[in-house]
């Protein structure tokens, strides 16, 4: 028997305003609460919203539960898998609660599967640190628990992106299974239709998207020019029939079914008879990707290095060139990246969720330069007039975002970095961005560090040179001359600065008002 997986990756962001920068609306003074529709374009989300619901959603949806409730009590079922992004799920409470009712009803089947990824659809996964990757998972399985009553095993990262490091994450956080695609580039000419062993791994195991028979349907449906077209439900199993391995991984966005290919081509008719057509065939049947997992044991390694290796299923290319291909995709990503220890330093949640928003990948995506095919189909999907557009939109967005944060924290210049004594190998890893950060630490790290730096002058240096704040300065070395050490020296360290934070308490309050 062959398995025959059939899953939808299922995402929609939240775009930026396209008009962001033209009509100058950047560093306008903003209530805090407001800055998520100062930057996103709420109105165009959920006119995309409602005409994907419309034209894909629900009547794929009904199409799926009819099937599944057909075929429930036959000794071959019909079963499906998802992967649905958390800001989706987001859209589906702001937009249209019936379409989360709708994927509720197929999750209480017990016929369909959903699948774990980041909450934000991020590139948090390419970070040098995984901590970032690490929280969205986790919050992405929440909200999946909590909306679809479903707690995830299997792990798809966003566009399929993968190496080693992120196979090793997933399962250290406990998934039995993580998708990627199956590119020549790893595989070495070996079939993607088996599971395989990450490099570096010992319990999770590789699923691996069959590349070419799911573009079959997402690209070449309805392609006049193409010598099989028109494809028919009972042509394309036959081709599943006749592809060798233990398991066929088929990979679709879920809005190829009404939204890239209108239900006039037959792409809905094509649904609703491709499972029947599947099942027809004795050696065919429908999983789910854990029951596969559970199956069938891995027939060797798969290697894919972090450094030059990551893959994912974008473009010709498959790797991470299509987010960070050009200058300023890089440029918008190392922005995003390097703010991150300051949102997280204001302990603040409206800033952190901005913060992650900002990261969703498809930001990156319409800021893709090359042309081609791969031009047209970034071109298709992004609400930009150009890739240059996308970037002066998005560049502005979030350096406005920065400034803000900048203000609200008192960030300095540059960073404290906290050690024991000289050298390398005395560095904490506790940094300070900002005084409200450095209150935070000053209260973690040890009297040892903190001895270190009063009595090197460390501390009011960095608030004379790099926080530009004298009085502050004075403050701390009055502490050093006391010559306090210990606890004392802490208490002190953290009561001088807490009170100089809370004498700028009214400029910091405005600033989170009025930003």
């Amino acid at each position: 028997m062959t398995d025959v997986v059939l899953i939808f990756e299922v995402h929609q962001p939240h775009r930026l305003k396209k008009n962001f920068f033209w009509e100058w609306k950047n560093f306008k003074r903003v209530k805090k609460r407001e800055l998520f529709t100062y930057y996103f374009d709420r109105e165009v989300n959920r006119e995309v919203f409602i005409r994907a619901c419309q034209k894909c959603y629900f009547p794929s949806n009904q199409i799926l539960l009819d099937l599944i409730n057909t075929y429930k009590k036959e000794k071959k079922q019909v079963k499906i898998s998802f992967s649905i992004s958390g800001i989706f799920l987001e859209q589906c409470e702001m937009f249209n609660k019936d379409l989360l009712e709708s994927f509720k009803q197929l999750a209480e089947t017990g016929c369909v599967e959903f699948l774990s990824q980041t909450y934000y659809h991020s590139l948090a996964s390419l970070f040098p640190e995984k901590d970032e990757f690490i929280e969205q998972v986790r919050m992405h399985h929440q909200i999946t628990r909590d909306l679809l009553g479903y707690a995830p095993k299997v792990f798809e990262n966003t566009e399929l992106l993968y190496n080693n490091a992120i196979a090793k994450t997933a399962e250290d956080m406990g998934y039995k299974g993580i998708f990627t695609e199956g590119t020549e580039r790893i595989l070495h000419q070996k079939s993607p239709n088996y599971l395989y062993r990450p490099k570096g791994c010992n319990k999770i195991k590789l699923l691996l998207r069959n590349y070419k028979l799911t573009d079959d349907i997402g690209f070449r449906f309805s392609a006049r020019w193409w010598s099989e077209w028109p494809l028919t439900a009972s042509k394309y199993s036959s081709w599943l029939a006749a592809t060798h391995g233990h398991c066929i991984n088929i990979f679709p966005d879920y809005e190829t079914f009404g939204e890239h290919h209108w239900t006039e081509t037959g792409i809905h008719d094509f649904l609703k008879h491709l499972p029947i057509e599947i099942l027809k065939w004795w050696h065919l049947r429908m999983a789910t990707p854990s029951e596969v997992i559970e199956k069938y044991k891995s027939v060797g390694e798969v290697d894919v290095p972090e450094l030059g290796g990551t893959v994912s299923w974008a473009d010709l290319e498959r790797d991470a060139s299509c987010w960070l291909g050009n200058t300023m995709q890089w440029a918008y990503y190392t922005n995003v990246k390097r703010i991150e220890p300051i949102v997280k330093e204001s302990s603040d949640k409206v800033f952190l969720k901005i913060w992650r928003y900002f990261q969703t990948s498809d930001h990156l995506y319409y800021m893709f330069m090359a042309g081609g095919a791969p031009g047209e189909v970034h071109a298709y999907f992004s609400p930009f007039n150009s890739p240059i557009d996308a970037f002066v939109t998005a560049q502005t967005a979030i350096l406005d975002f920065e400034n803000r944060i900048k203000l609200a924290t008192v960030t300095a210049d540059e960073p404290f970095l906290f050690y024991t004594g000289i050298g390398k190998k005395h560095f904490t890893e506790i940094i300070a961005w900002s005084l409200r950060g450095l209150i935070k630490t000053l209260r973690k790290v040890s009297t040892k560090s903190l001895e270190f730096h009063i009595r090197r002058k460390d501390f009011e240096k960095w608030a004379e040179k790099s926080l530009k704040d004298k009085k502050l300065a004075e403050q701390l070395k009055k502490i050093r001359l006391s010559k306090v050490k210990g606890e004392k020296l802490r208490n002190a360290l953290v009561e001088v600065v807490r009170k100089r934070f809370s004498q700028m308490s009214k400029q910091i309050q405005h600033a989170t008002k009025y930003l």
